[in-house]
C-alpha cells in the first residue's frame, strides 16, 4: 500500500464530520470502510506459478537436446545415457523450481496485484464490500436505508452498496459521481478527500429521497471503519 493513502487521524476527523454533515438533513445513514485489501489473491499466485511451470516443462521438451546436454557439462556426466526414470527426475526439478521461484516472487504485494486480471479485482473487491455491508449495515437501520461506502486501497477501487429502501428507489448508475470522486480522490493520492466528497453526494441523493424526520436517530456510527 502507498503510503500516501494511509489517512491521518485528521484524515479520519475529517471523513467522520462528512458523515455527519451529510446524515444531517437525511433518514439515510452511511457507513464508510477502508480495506487495505479485498483479498490476497493466493488462488491466483498458485495458478500463475502452475502456468510457469508448466511452460517451462515445455521448453524443457521442445530443446531437450539442448537442456540435457546442458545438465552433463553442470553435472561433469561424460557420454551420460539419458534414461526415461533420468528425464523425469530432470523435469520434476525443473518444474518444482519454476513454481517455486513464482510462488516467492508474488510474495511482493505489487507483482501479485499486477498480475490478477482487472475484472477478477473488481469481482473480489464487490463480493468484499457486500459482505461487509451484510456484517455493518444491512437491516441494521429502522427503515433499512442504510449505504456503505467501500474503498479497497491495494485495488485501488470503490463500491457503494445501499440497503433495500435505497435500492428500491435510487438506480444504481445514480452512484456514480459519486464513485468518480471517490476513484478520483484514490488514484491522487488523497483518500481522505476523495471520502468526503463521495459522502457528501451520496448524503445528497439520500436527501431527496429519504429527507430526515424530526424524531430521526442516528443508527450507525460515524467513523471511518479500517479493516
Amino acid at each position: 500500500m502507498a503510503r500516501h493513502l494511509i489517512l491521518t487521524d485528521a484524515d479520519r476527523a475529517a471523513v467522520s464530520a462528512a458523515v455527519a454533515k451529510a446524515e444531517e438533513a437525511s433518514a439515510g445513514e452511511i457507513v464508510t470502510i477502508m480495506a487495505e485489501c479485498s483479498d490476497r489473491y493466493h488462488d491466483v499466485a498458485l495458478w500463475w506459478s502452475a502456468f510457469v511451470a508448466f511452460l517451462a516443462l515445455a521448453v524443457v521438451g521442445w530443446f531437450s537436446p539442448f537442456y540435457l546436454g546442458l545438465a552433463d557439462r553442470l553435472s561433469g556426466a561424460w557420454q551420460n545415457e539419458w534414461l526415461p526414470g533420468k528425464v523425469l527426475g530432470l523435469a520434476f526439478i525443473v518444474a518444482t523450481l519454476k513454481f517455486a521461484g513464482m510462488y516467492l516472487l508474488q510474495l511482493w504485494q505489487p507483482l501479485r496485484l499486477a498480475l490478477v486480471p482487472g475484472p477478477l479485482k473488481h469481482r473480489r473487491v464487490r463480493e468484499r464490500a457486500v459482505m461487509c455491508f451484510k456484517i455493518g449495515a444491512e437491516r441494521r437501520t429502522h427503515g433499512r436505508t442504510g449505504v456503505l461506502i467501500y474503498l479497497s486501497l491495494a485495488e485501488r477501487r470503490a463500491e457503494i452498496v445501499a440497503d433495500e429502501a435505497i435500492a428500491s428507489k435510487v438506480a444504481p448508475e445514480v452512484w456514480g459521481e459519486a464513485m468518480a470522486t471517490l476513484v478520483s480522490g484514490i488514484r491522487a493520492g488523497k483518500a481522505a478527500d476523495g471520502l468526503c466528497g463521495a459522502v457528501g453526494q451520496v448524503g445528497a441523493v439520500l436527501a431527496a429521497h429519504f429527507p430526515r424526520a424530526g424524531d430521526d436517530t442516528n443508527e450507525l456510527p460515524d467513523r471511518l471503519i479500517e479493516v
